[in-house]
C-alpha cells in the first residue's frame, strides 16, 4: 500500500468489465436526420447527464459531426468538463447555476440560463465582460424558469445592463412526446405572448428555441430558431406513440464477457434469497454486471435478459450489485463469450424502449442509469 492508504498507480490496470459502445457516426445521422425535419433550424445537442449515458465527449463529437451550432448541459461542472476536453462551440447551460457558480461559468464562456432575479444579480456581479445569458420563460411546466407574463420585465433589464447579453428567449415543452395533447398548443400561445410583450418593450431577442426531441420530431410550430433535442439524438424514440416518425439509429450498444460457467440442475439456487432455478440440467454463466452499474434489480423477474450467441438468455436469479447470473440451457457457452444486455449481436436486438417497458419506467431513465464503472467506447 502507498503511504497515503490507496494503491501505487503502477500496479491498478484500470479495465472495465463490462463496456459501452458508442456510435459516434449513429448520433451525427440523428442530429441531421432531426436538423432537416425541422426545416433548417439550427441544432442545439443537448449531452446532459453524461450524453444521456453515452459519455458526454462523445456525445458532443457526435453532434457536432451531425452539424450542431450549440451544445447545452444541465450543470456548469458538465459544461467546464467540456471546455477542458477542447469543444469550443457555444454551451448553454438550462438550469440557473447557483449564485457561486457564475464566476466558474464566466470563467469558461458558459451561457446560463436566468429566471430569478438572485441569478440575475449573482450573473451581472460576477461577470468578468457582458455574459451572455438565456431567459428560461416558464409557461405552464411549474419546474423552473420565469412565469411567461414576467419574462418581457427581465429581458428588459438583462438587455439594459452592460456587464449581461440576451442570448435567447426559451422554453420547455411539458407533453410535446404526447401528439395528441392540446397543452403543447398552450404553451405555445403562452411563449407568443411572451415574445411580443417582449418585441412591445423594444427589446430584441436573438433566438428562439422550444422544441425538445418530441417537438423537434412532431410539433413544426415549435422549431423556431433554434431545435433543442436530447433522447433522440441518441436513437431513442421520445415515447412509443412517436415510434417511426424519424429515421432514428440507436449509438448505444452495452456488452460484456461470460466470466465464469458451471452446470446446474433442479436442485440448485441462484442468487440472493435463492430465487433463481431451473426445472432440468442448465448451463449458468456468470456476467460481471450488475445493479451498481444500472442494471435494475427489478427487471430478472421482468423480462430480464441478454444476448450470447444471438439467443436471447434469461436473467436466472435476482440481479446483484456486480454480477447477474444467465440461464443458457443446453448451449455451449464459454468463459469470454460476449454478452450484449442492449443493442444489437447477429439477427437479435434489445432495445431500450423494450427494457424500459418491461422494468416499469422511461427511456431516458435507463440510460442515464448506467454508471461509471462502465467504459464508453467509441465505435
Amino acid at each position: 500500500m502507498s503511504p497515503g492508504g490507496g494503491w501505487p498507480a503502477a500496479t491498478v490496470a484500470a479495465v472495465s468489465r463490462a463496456w459501452i459502445d458508442v456510435d459516434i457516426g449513429a448520433i451525427a445521422h440523428n442530429a441531421r436526420t432531426l436538423t432537416a425535419a425541422a426545416g433548417g433550424a439550427a441544432l442545439c445537442g443537448v449531452v446532459k447527464a453524461n450524453g444521456y449515458g453515452h459519455g458526454a465527449e462523445l456525445a458532443a463529437r457526435g453532434c457536432i459531426d451531425g452539424g450542431a451550432d450549440y451544445l447545452a448541459v444541465a450543470q456548469v461542472a458538465e459544461g467546464v468538463q467540456l471546455r477542458q476536453a477542447g469543444f469550443d462551440l457555444p454551451i448553454w447551460v438550462l438550469s440557473e447555476p447557483a449564485d457561486h457558480e457564475f464566476a466558474t461559468a464566466a470563467n469558461h464562456d458558459l451561457e446560463p440560463a436566468i429566471y430569478s432575479d438572485a441569478g440575475l444579480a449573482a450573473a451581472a456581479a460576477t461577470a468578468g465582460g457582458p455574459m451572455t445569458v438565456h431567459v428560461l420563460a416558464d409557461t405552464g411546466m411549474n419546474r423552473s424558469g420565469r412565469r411567461w407574463t414576467d419574462v418581457a420585465d427581465l429581458s428588459v433589464r438583462i438587455d439594459r445592463d452592460p456587464r449581461l447579453r440576451l442570448g435567447s428567449v426559451w422554453t420547455h415543452l411539458a407533453v410535446a412526446d404526447e401528439p395528441d395533447h392540446s397543452f403543447t398548443e398552450v404553451q405555445l400561445d403562452r411563449y407568443d405572448e411572451a415574445l411580443a410583450a417582449i418585441a412591445r418593450a423594444g427589446v430584441e431577442v436573438p433566438l428562439r428555441h422550444a422544441a425538445n426531441s418530441g417537438a423537434s420530431v412532431g410539433v413544426p410550430r415549435s422549431h423556431h430558431d433554434v431545435i433543442r433535442p436530447g433522447l433522440s439524438l441518441y436513437g431513442i424514440e421520445p415515447s412509443p406513440e412517436m415510434s417511426g416518425m424519424a429515421d432514428l439509429r440507436p449509438a448505444l450498444r452495452l456488452a460484456t464477457a461470460v466470466t465464469y460457467v458451471k452446470k446446474i440442475g433442479p436442485d440448485d439456487r441462484v442468487g440472493y434469497g435463492c430465487a433463481g432455478s431451473v426445472t432440468g440440467p442448465s448451463l449458468a454463466a456468470t456476467i460481471p454486471i450488475g445493479y451498481a452499474d444500472g442494471i435494475r434489480r427489478s427487471w430478472w423477474n421482468r423480462g430480464g435478459r441478454a444476448l450470447v450467441g444471438g439467443v436471447a438468455r434469461p436473467f436466472l436469479g435476482r440481479v446483484s450489485m456486480d454480477q447477474i447470473v444467465l440461464d443458457c440451457g443446453n448451449d455451449e457457452v464459454a468463459r469470454g463469450d460476449e454478452v450484449v444486455l442492449i443493442g444489437r449481436q447477429g439477427d437479435a436486438a434489445i432495445t431500450v424502449e423494450e427494457v424500459a417497458a418491461e422494468v416499469g419506467t422511461i427511456s431516458n431513465e435507463v440510460v442515464c442509469d448506467l454508471g461509471p464503472r462502465l467504459d464508453r467506447r467509441p465505435v
